[in-house]
């Protein structure tokens, strides 16, 4: 049953253009969800009032002989139906056609049946599409009265992409809603007379919506927004979040400035932006600056303008218009201003908006019973709820909920004798968010019904639309229920305006006494909770403290073996360019070496040299070699002289060669015909 209820909805929302869910929802509500009744409610009939419309379409046909509940059949025949493109093109087009009959019904679009070619639209601006499309550009032309079907159509035709898979990126983001809806036209999008947009195939695996993203980021950042205000000059700076509506920022101004939101000019909002778009969706940067002047100052100071012109224009009358009697010139009632009476309502009718709503309340009611009052929220039902009801159970309070109706006899002597009590005035300021809203017109009536029906239940809705105007205004005390599950709320208490003081607020206080023994138990487990969460805290950070302590140990343990391997490279490379060093000094020792001369030579000197390992050297020389050719034969043989001595023991005393000039030759040092030396370390 729900899924054809949404599918009523959907289908009334697109036939009527009527975009507020709540309204579609409370026409069908009063219609018993009877689709047609509900259409002929809203869309006026072949005998409605063409409002001075030329019954010739803008096509040049005639259908002055056309009947729009005709065409609204055709449309309910088929609202069951899940492809809506599927409809009879004839009542498609008799239905475009039918719209230039009535104010109300031209929001029924001719979608793709509209000839497209921008050739035959002499009247219209021509807007060129470049749509980027897997590394190639597609250009198309259409008029600026074209819709966004019509544009998928076109990119079909073009990349082969089928509708339900395509994904435009590109629009400018204060029309990144609008532009969701097939039925939008281009002419309403911001559009220049040449853009590039992206196209992307929903079907391709891989793909990622990062719009959403990038909006969803918007929405969690920080506009800060410099108000100057005009004449004086006067500089604010507020932050907001990228959620905040455009009418909450301008609630908020209220509060700073005191200037009331319908009498505020603001600059430098972006063309075409609406109260209900957020920050985020209104395509200005993170930080933007607007001018606001206050409308009634301005027109204070025409009316003073103008006093001023009609009082330099009295001075100059004739002397003839001051000889008229004056007994004949007083009127005794010239001084006494008309007094304007007071309105009953305290919503205008068709408000549209409940944060324009609560204000308004709030405003007249101020000015309508005047001081002392309670106050009252500002602001959607839905942030009242939250307010109230879903915190933390020590901080909740119960919502209460003041409906007025101007027609209802009780209202002054409520509002005079027990709104204005100081105990009431206290017990719902420590106790209570409390809301206010007029019913005194059906279409705010219906819309405030939708929206407690949606925020709160269904039998809240039925209680406030079963209520009879005499019992009102009355006092709805709503709370979270145990029996609910503590996700959603309901009716606790109703007080009607027909009781007395004392019982009104006996009435308050049982609901807060009652509301306060079922939070018992919540702030109970409330406090539970958080002790286990805090145990888990501590745990959690003695864990964290142990495990760095771990690292921090871990990377003590390996920087001391980084030390370690460091000094061993170090070593290794000085052991290995000591060795480079030897082995250079070898060789060259080794090259140096004259020639050994054979056995059977003579003046030849044989030198025997003594290893510290006890092993021998042996090699012969010429006499007239010097000490030096001996170091060398030891050098040669990886014996260095700067770590080692060469002893000579064949004679006495015992002598250190390396002491002596090793440019002497064997036979001046008598190492000749032969010589024993032993190398010991230095």
């Amino acid at each position: 049953m729900s899924e054809n209820k949404d599918e009523t909805l959907a289908t009334f929302q697109s036939i009527t253009g009527i975009d507020d869910v709540g309204e579609a929802f409370s026409h069908l509500e009063q219609t018993n969800w009877d689709l047609m009744t509900a259409l002929q409610r809203v869309i006026p009939q072949d005998d409605a009032p063409s409002h001075g419309r030329n019954s010739t379409s803008a096509f040049g046909a005639d259908i002055s002989g056309f009947s729009t509940t005709t065409a609204l059949n055709d449309l309910s025949t088929n609202a069951g139906s899940s492809n809506c493109r599927q409809w009879n093109a004839n009542s498609a087009s008799n239905i475009g056609l039918a719209a230039s009959t009535s104010a109300d019904a031209e929001i029924i679009d001719l979608t793709s049946d509209m000839d497209l070619d921008p050739a035959r639209h002499n009247d219209v601006k021509t807007l060129v599409l470049n749509i980027h499309y897997n590394e190639s550009v597609y250009t198309i032309r259409l008029p600026s009265i074209a819709t966004i079907e019509q544009l998928k159509l076109k990119i079909a035709e073009e990349t082969n992409v089928p509708i339900c898979r395509q994904a435009i990126r590109g629009w400018p983001p204060a029309k990144l809603q609008e532009a969701r809806k097939i039925t939008a036209q281009l002419c309403n999008l911001d559009l220049g007379p040449e853009n590039d947009l992206i196209l992307h195939n929903l079907s391709e695996e891989g793909y990622v919506d990062t719009e959403n993203e990038e909006i969803a980021q918007r929405l969690r950042d920080m506009f800060n927004l410099t108000i100057v205000e005009q004449p004086s000059g006067k500089t604010i700076t507020l932050p907001f979040l990228g959620s905040t509506t455009i009418l909450e920022v301008k609630t908020k101004v209220y509060y700073v400035n005191n200037i009331n939101v319908r009498d505020q000019e603001w600059e430098g909002w972006p063309s075409n932006c609406s109260d209900n778009l957020t920050l985020a969706q209104s395509g200005i940067g993170l930080s933007h600056n607007f001018t606001l002047r206050n409308a009634n100052e301005r027109n204070m100071d025409i009316v003073g303008l103008c006093n001023n012109i009609n009082a330099s224009n009295n001075t100059n009358e004739t002397d003839d218009d001051n000889s008229l009697d004056d007994e004949d010139a007083y009127d005794p009632l010239q001084d006494e201003q008309p007094v304007p009476p007071r309105s009953r309502h305290l919503i205008p009718n068709n408000i549209g908006n409940e944060c324009a709503g609560s204000i308004e309340f709030f405003d007249n009611y101020r000015e309508r019973f005047g001081d002392p009052h309670p106050v009252f929220y500002v602001g959607s039902l839905e942030d009242a709820i939250r307010e109230a009801c879903h915190k933390p159970a020590r901080e909740r309070k119960l919502l209460a909920i003041y409906l007025h109706h101007g027609d209802s006899i009780l209202t002054n002597v409520f509002c005079d004798q027990v709104m204005k009590n100081e105990r009431i005035i206290e017990a719902f300021a420590q106790n209570f968010i409390l809301y206010g809203w007029d019913l005194t017109f059906e279409t705010n009536r219906n819309m405030f019904l939708s929206s407690v029906t949606a925020c709160v239940s269904n039998t809240a809705s039925i209680t406030i639309s079963t209520k009879p105007v005499d019992k009102l205004p009355s006092i709805l005390i709503i709370g979270k229920s145990r029996l609910s599950g503590r996700s959603s709320c309901e009716v606790l208490s109703v007080v009607d305006g027909n009781s007395d003081l004392n019982t009104f607020l006996s009435r308050l206080m049982d609901a807060v006494e009652m509301y306060k023994l079922q939070l018992k138990d919540e702030i109970r487990e409330e406090d539970e909770r958080a002790e286990r969460d805090q145990v888990k805290a501590e745990q959690d950070l003695a864990y964290r403290e142990t495990l760095e302590a771990d690292m921090a140990k871990e990377a003590a343990k390996r920087q001391k073996e980084a030390a370690i391997a460091a000094e061993r490279k170090r070593l290794e490379s000085e052991k290995a360019e000591e060795e480079a060093k030897r082995e250079s000094i070898r060789l060259v020792a080794l090259q140096s070496l004259p020639t050994e001369p054979s056995d059977s030579e003579t003046n030849v000197s044989t030198i025997r040299i003594q290893k510290p390992s006890g092993e021998f050297l042996e090699r012969r020389f010429y006499k007239h070699n010097t000490l030096q050719d001996i170091l060398n034969f030891v050098a040669a043989n990886n014996y260095l002289i700067e770590e080692n001595k060469l002893i000579l023991i064949s004679g006495w005393p015992r002598s250190d060669l390396t002491a002596i000039d090793p440019n002497k030759t064997l036979e001046e040092l008598k190492l000749f015909p032969q010589a024993k030396a032993v190398l010991e370390e230095r």
